[in-house]
């Protein structure tokens, strides 16, 4: 079980520990590990809610920010034969591969609600 939880512009993460009958979660997207817990939907909701207004607090106490900062840069591996066909695309399109990979997450990001629902009626 894997779902997401939004409050004040954050996300955290919901999982269910089956042995101790636990949902649990984090906080994504700051530097630092912040997690809660509960014993139900509504508990872990409020816990969460709880999670990041401590955090901020916490953040605003000790003078830091508490948002992580994303650098616009990362390594991608793929296998070589997608390389290519990537790289014969953009030079297709005129454009750089950079371009393309930029072009590419931000189309499953803008429709990932769709490409979400297209995925569970796959099964």
């Amino acid at each position: 079980m894997n779902d997401i939880l939004t409050y004040k512009d954050y996300r955290g993460t919901v999982s269910y520990q089956a042995e101790d009958e636990v949902l649990h979660g984090k906080i994504l997207g700051i530097d630092d590990l912040v997690t809660y817990e509960a014993t139900s939907t509504p508990a872990l909701k409020n816990a969460f809610h709880e999670a990041v207004d401590d955090y901020i607090a916490t953040c605003e106490a000790i003078g830091k920010s508490p948002q992580k900062t994303f650098k616009g840069s990362f390594n991608v591996r793929i296998p070589s034969d997608l390389h290519k066909d990537a790289a014969m695309v953009a030079a297709t399109r005129q454009m750089s591969l950079n371009d393309l990979v930029k072009e590419a997450i931000a189309y499953v990001v803008k429709h990932q609600d769709i490409l979400k629902k297209e995925q569970l009626a796959k099964g």
